[in-house]
C-alpha cells in the first residue's frame, strides 16, 4: 500500500513538473520562432513535434533494445490514437474552436497518414527489419527537407510583403507620419534580435518535459505491474499515454492561447516522429516482430482516425467542439473493445 501511495504521489509531482515545463517550452519557442520568421505549423511540426515525442522514442528505444518489443511497438501506436483523438479531442472540447492553415493540414496530414500506410506494409511482411528502418529514416530526412524548403517559401512571402510595406512608408510626405509608420514598420518585421535567455528557457522547458514524463512513465509502469496489465496493453495505454502528456500539455497550452496551428501542427509532426524515427531507429539494432493483433485492430484504427481528423478539419476547415467530441468518443469506444474484448 505505501508503494502505491509513493507512485501516485509521483505521479503528481511528475505532472506538474510537465505542465510548468511545457507552459515555459510554448511561450518561448513561438517567441523565438516569431524572431526568426518560422510559421507557427512549421514550428508544431519540428521543434515542438521532435520534442514532445522524445519520451515516447526514449520508451520505444529502452523498450525494444532490452526486449520488450510489445511495449516499443504499442507505445507508437498507441501514442498517435490517443494524440489525435485524445489530445486533439480535449483541446477542441476545452477551447471550442482550433483553425488551421490549409496548406499546411494537407502537406503534414497527408504525411502522418502516409507514414501509418507505410508501417502497415512493413509490418505485412513480419518482423520490421533495419531495410524498412533504413527506408524510414531516409523518408523523414527527406520530409524535414521539404518543410525547409516551405519555411523559405514562406519567408520570401513575407519578405515580398514587408518590401511592398516599406514602399507604402516611403510614400508619405508628411515627416513625423514617415516616422511613426517606419516605427511600426521596424515593429512588425518578421525577424528580430533572439533572446537569448530565452533560449535557455527552451532548453530548460524542454529538459522539464523530459525528466518529468521519465519520472511519469516509470510510476505509471510499476502502478501497472502491479495490477498485472499485459505488455502490449500497457504500451498502448499505460506507456502512450503517459509519454504523451507533453503533447497534450504543449498541444491544449497552445490551443487554449490561440496558437491552432502549432496545436495541430504539434500532433501531426509527432505522429510522423514516432513512426519513422521512434519505429524505424530501433529496427536499425533489431527486429521489430509484429503482433498479429497490432496489424489487424491497432495499426488500421490508427489510419481510421487519421483520416477522420483530416475529414473533420477539411470539413469546417477547423476543429470545433461536436468535432473534439466524435475524436474524444472514437478513442473511448476504441479503449473499450481493446481492453474488453481483444485483449
Amino acid at each position: 500500500m505505501e508503494l502505491i501511495i509513493f507512485y501516485i504521489s509521483a505521479l503528481i509531482v511528475a505532472l506538474i513538473i510537465v505542465i510548468k515545463s511545457a507552459d515555459v517550452f510554448v511561450d518561448n519557442l513561438v517567441d523565438i520562432g516569431g524572431a526568426l520568421g518560422i510559421s507557427q505549423i512549421i514550428l508544431g511540426v519540428t521543434a515542438a513535434a521532435i520534442g514532445t515525442s522524445l519520451p515516447e522514442f526514449g520508451s520505444a528505444m529502452i523498450a525494444s533494445l532490452s526486449g520488450n518489443v510489445d511495449i516499443g511497438v504499442g507505445t507508437v501506436i498507441g501514442s498517435n490514437i490517443w494524440n489525435i483523438t485524445g489530445i486533439l479531442g480535449i483541446s477542441a472540447i476545452v477551447a471550442g474552436i482550433m483553425r488551421t492553415d490549409s496548406s499546411g493540414i494537407n502537406r503534414d496530414g497527408m504525411v502522418t497518414l502516409a507514414t501509418g500506410l507505410i508501417l502497415i506494409f512493413f509490418m505485412l511482411f513480419g518482423d520490421i527489419n533495419w531495410i524498412a528502418s533504413v527506408f524510414m529514416i531516409v523518408l523523414y530526412i527527406f520530409y524535414l527537407w521539404q518543410l525547409i524548403k516551405s519555411q523559405k517559401d514562406y519567408n520570401s512571402e513575407n519578405i515580398n510583403e514587408e518590401r511592398f510595406d516599406e514602399r507604402l512608408i516611403k510614400s508619405q510626405k508628411d515627416y513625423n507620419s514617415e516616422n511613426i509608420n517606419e516605427e511600426r514598420f521596424d515593429e512588425s518585421s518578421e525577424k528580430k534580435p533572439i533572446d537569448k535567455q530565452k533560449i535557455v528557457l527552451v532548453i530548460l522547458g524542454l529538459a522539464g518535459l523530459i525528466v518529468g514524463c521519465r519520472i511519469l512513465v516509470y510510476s505509471s509502469v510499476e502502478l501497472a505491474k502491479i495490477a498485472g496489465i499485459p505488455e502490449m496493453i500497457m504500451g498502448l495505454f499505460t506507456l502512450a499515454i503517459g509519454t504523451s502528456i507533453p503533447e497534450l500539455v504543449v498541444t491544449l497550452s497552445s490551443a487554449m492561447k490561440g496558437l491552432h496551428e502549432l496545436s495541430i501542427g504539434t500532433v501531426l509532426g509527432s505522429n510522423t516522429f514516432n513512426i519513422l524515427i521512434g519505429i524505424g531507429f530501433p529496427a536499425l539494432f533489431m527486429s521489430i516482430p509484429v503482433e498479429k493483433l497490432s496489424l489487424t485492430f491497432d495499426a488500421p484504427l490508427m489510419i481510421f482516425v487519421t483520416v477522420l481528423l483530416l475529414f473533420l478539419v477539411k470539413k469546417n476547415g477547423k476543429l470545433t467542439r461536436n468535432s473534439g467530441i466524435i475524436l474524444l468518443t472514437t478513442y473511448i469506444a476504441y479503449a473499450v473493445v481493446r481492453l474488453t474484448l481483444l485483449v
